[in-house]
């Protein structure tokens, strides 16, 4: 199976990122997992937000910011990569001059019905 990337159109999630969903089991043809390239445009931040089910990894590829989970705050920047268990509210801040722009790893998939925004 096979997407591209030109014909997927970007959408914006509750917590703010601008998403572009590259294999979803909705239309990608994935069955338990899904990755999309999330966007955070300079100046601006994710809401704080958990999944209470699923798991994600960021992996950032363009870009700098300021990861948030729970209470812990560190920078992070092209080619870290950041694991997000299912619970743990997090929120990603870009703190650079460019587009922010992580794949983000969702296993189930990700579904808004799974998003709780925390603030």
């Amino acid at each position: 199976m096979r997407t591209d990337y030109a014909k997927i159109e970007p959408f914006i999630t509750k917590d703010g990122s601008i998403i572009r969903e590259l294999m979803h089991p909705d239309g990608g043809g994935s069955e338990k997992q899904s990755v999309a390239e999330a966007i955070v445009p300079m100046g601006s931040s994710t809401l704080a937000h958990r999944h209470l089910v699923a798991e994600e990894i960021y992996h950032i590829t363009t870009g700098r910011g300021l990861m948030t989970l729970e209470a812990e705050v560190f920078e992070v920047s092209a080619g870290d990569t950041v694991l997000i268990n299912s619970g743990v509210a997090h929120k990603l801040e870009n703190t650079g001059s460019e587009f922010l722009k992580i794949l983000c790893c969702c296993s189930p998939a990700y579904s808004h019905e799974d998003t709780e925004l925390l603030e």
